[in-house]
């Protein structure tokens, strides 16, 4: 018999009842499934969920998958006019010292001299190809449509857990359906195709063998994924290099600390490591922070100089690489800024016609550069949650809004400016029915879900290398309406996923 203990159940708006036995053994698919983030005992837990997904206009939805890939075209030019990114990052690379180095370390890879007005390429000693793995965040605006969060260009992970999101809510539809019906949003929509792990690995492993190829290497092609120390994120990375190893590529882990001592050149300028031999492929997962180069047994006197020096390195090879260094740059806020502001025949420079200008013009909110007009603007005229400041950084706690903004902005010194950025604050639809999260095994009814849709693209060498032209699956992030941060592992957010309705 059953005990009274093991039959708790939670009674939803419908009155219905979900059996938690029902979000037990939907834990226990997602941690066997990988949908885990690590524990510092070595021990796991299921990443938070949404029983059941929300719902997106198709014809949204559809819009979505026309202009992301434009977009990466777009950056993947962009990052490869170093002398446009060394004239228009300048000042913001003065305003944020974790920006100027990597503006520096730009310089030593690509021969570029010191800038004044002008930067000129003195040569190009850069072997590196680029390949370019963006996941490009939005959010469907209540009055302007979906709009751009953020471009993410380095370290842009999460993809597998998308499409594992995906399969989980497909479990919960096969398994229960009563239940899913009783929390889906609406009855009619359908699920939106998520290949996000399959199209990231095929992207990948295309670029992998065209880079083996050039050297006419046989056996397997080589992955190097470059990882942070002690970091809980693990599964994500994992499952993707499981993926590979499915198609036939190898895959190495190493932090920037142990590279620093195992990566030689070959012939040919071919990269190598230790123990491993060539490397066709390298991905970073790390070196959006200083913390990533930190060396602290190294004593240096310019601090992280010995790390950043080995990311240099790779990039002087011939490797596949994401993110290059003028990828960073690339997607940074400041750039992000910088083409929201620019006239659309500007987007010519970089091989887009007008037509396609006009379409990633159309998902870019507004932004506005920090200077003393602005913030007399800011502080007189504007309405202040309208907006949000936003300074370089990347991943959570890097957002202010509201009334904090005025004090915020009165503590930057001017020197500071130019590494912020105002941008239009998004008020997406809140989901027309309460749903449940799944956190630590525990449900919570929510009334108020908001979420975050992130699309991954993937191009090589400035040209589409997935099954989808260059579409690579999604990624959402949902959470309470009133909280800020919907980090799956820092703030309030669970994974979700789409389904379609017209």
């Amino acid at each position: 018999m059953t005990s009274e203990k093991n039959t708790q159940v939670l009674q939803s708006v419908e009155g219905q009842w979900l059996d938690k036995q029902i979000s037990d053994e939907a834990c226990e698919w997602a941690i066997m499934h990988g949908v885990a983030i690590k524990n510092s005992d070595g021990t796991a837990r299921h990443c938070p969920f949404s029983i059941a997904p929300m719902s997106m206009k198709r014809d949204v939805y559809q819009h979505l998958l026309k202009v992301t890939p434009v977009i990466t075209k777009l950056i993947s030019h962009v990052s490869e006019d170093h002398g446009f990114l060394q004239s228009s990052l300048k000042e913001m690379a003065q305003a944020d010292p974790f920006f100027g180095r990597l503006m520096s370390l730009h310089q030593q890879v690509h021969g570029i001299s010191q800038c004044d007005d002008h930067c000129e390429e003195k040569a190009l000693p850069a072997a590196r190809q680029p390949l370019l793995l963006m996941r490009t965040d939005y959010m469907d605006d209540r009055q302007q449509g979906a709009k751009v969060i953020e471009f993410n260009g380095i370290a842009a992970g999460m993809g597998p857990f998308g499409q594992r999101a995906a399969q989980l809510h497909q479990y919960m539809q096969n398994q229960w359906p009563e239940t899913y019906a009783d929390w889906i949003e609406e009855s009619n929509a359908t699920p939106a195709e998520n290949r996000g792990l399959e199209q990231l690995a095929y992207g990948i492993a295309v670029a992998a063998r065209k880079i083996q190829a050039e050297f006419n290497d046989g056996g397997q092609p080589t992955f190097l994924m470059v990882v942070q120390k002690n970091e809980d994120n693990v599964y994500d990375q994992h499952l993707l290099e499981v993926e590979f190893q499915r198609q036939g590529v190898r895959t190495v882990r190493r932090t920037f600390d142990q590279l620093a001592n195992q990566l030689y050149s070959g012939e040919a300028n071919r990269l190598m490591l230790k123990g491993i031999g060539a490397v066709d492929v390298v991905y970073l997962r790390a070196g959006y922070q200083y913390e990533d180069y930190c060396a602290p047994q190294l004593r240096e006197e310019i601090c992280c100089h010995t790390l950043s020096q080995t990311r240099v390195f790779i990039e002087q090879h011939k490797v596949a690489l994401n993110a290059t260094i003028s990828q960073q740059l690339a997607t940074s806020k400041t750039m992000q800024m910088l083409l929201t502001m620019m006239p659309e025949h500007e987007f010519a420079r970089w091989g887009l016609s007008i037509e396609e200008a006009k379409l990633v013009k159309s998902v870019l909110a507004d932004m506005r550069a920090i200077n003393s007009e602005t913030i007399d603007w800011f502080n007189s005229e504007a309405d202040k949650h309208e907006w949000v400041l936003k300074n370089q950084g990347e991943g959570g706690g890097h957002c202010v809004f509201g009334e904090d903004i005025s004090g915020r902005l009165a503590q930057l010194k001017p020197e500071e400016y130019d590494a912020w950025a105002l941008m239009q604050r998004l008020y997406p639809h809140e989901r027309d029915r309460p749903t449940l999260a799944v956190r630590d095994g525990e449900l919570t009814q929510v009334d108020d879900l908001v979420s975050e849709i992130g699309l991954f693209t993937a191009y090589f060498n400035g040209e589409p290398v997935t099954e989808l032209g260059g579409y690579a699956g999604y990624l959402v992030r949902s959470k309470p309406a009133k909280e800020n941060e919907g980090g799956i592992h820092s703030g309030k957010g669970i994974l979700d996923s789409i389904t379609l309705i017209d």
